[in-house]
């Protein structure tokens, strides 16, 4: 009877943490003779190993990453000239306290994307809220919330999130009226929560991301490198085709002839 009123209890209380691991840790006080202190403690760890773990899936799931990427399988030995201290005091979330900016360019297949997605892993672990979304993605969105009245709320969204990943940065070119959106977001952005981007482009080309107006590309990519910590990916793809599979020869039967030509 008082184990069902104290289950009641729990429930009541949303301590399921507790709920779900209260016969095993009951058992346990009871074989190891443990004091009433002790065994609350047990109780109280188990739900807050409970929460956290809840919070970072929840994180995990609205940062809408395309793959599970960590910096425990991403291959340094492919990039030997990858700034790896860098990388592992990024890995610290240092940037997201100062809020700066990181920018990571590259060749096609180099693992942008797979670095991007591993910090922002790292962070999540830290319980720092982050979105990943490819430039195009982060463009339709803006688009489609002005067509259907949620622009200013979707912005907001945006504008507070602690981690943006802007994935495949100039990859398209940004025509009116997805370059003003994206200055606007950055703008907004800057100083005040931390930008993360991934590109094909070299630093020098990203001003023709904003062909339809100079300036306003100008103006964004200033506040995207002012106190911008940089990596830079050189060298091959890690998307390289399977070799083809060799065809046998079919043997020639002993004492056939060999056709001339």
């Amino acid at each position: 009877m008082q184990t069902h009123e104290l289950q009641s209890s729990l429930r009541a209380l949303r301590l399921s943490g507790i709920l779900e691991s209260l016969e095993a840790r009951n058992r346990q006080a009871i074989d190891g003779q443990l004091a009433y202190t002790e065994f609350l403690a047990l109780l109280l760890q188990d739900e807050i190993a409970r929460r956290d773990q809840k919070r970072f899936d929840t994180l995990l799931r609205q940062a809408q990453f395309r793959n599970h990427k960590t910096l425990e399988d991403f291959a340094f030995d492919r990039l030997p000239s990858l700034n790896r201290s860098l990388v592992h005091d990024l890995a610290t979330g240092r940037y997201l306290r100062e809020k700066a900016p990181v920018l990571i360019v590259g060749p096609c297949g180099t693992g942008k994307s797979h670095l991007a997605q591993a910090l922002g892993h790292c962070a999540i672990r830290q319980g720092v809220d982050v979105r990943f979304m490819s430039q195009s993605a982060l463009a339709g969105a803006l688009h489609a919330a002005r067509a259907t009245g949620t622009y200013d709320r979707v912005f907001r969204q945006l504008a507070k999130v602690s981690l943006l990943i802007i994935d495949d940065f100039g990859l398209k070119p940004l025509r009116p009226p997805h370059d003003e959106d994206i200055h606007d977001l950055i703008g907004a952005r800057y100083e005040q929560a931390t930008t993360m981007v991934t590109s094909n482009l070299d630093f020098s080309e990203w001003g023709d991301v904003f062909p339809a107006n100079r300036m306003l590309g100008v103006a964004t990519i200033d506040r995207l490198r002012h106190g911008a910590y940089r990596l830079i990916l050189e060298g091959e793809s890690y998307r390289a085709p399977r070799p083809l599979p060799e065809v046998p020869k079919k043997p020639v039967a002993k004492g056939a002839k060999i056709a001339q030509s």
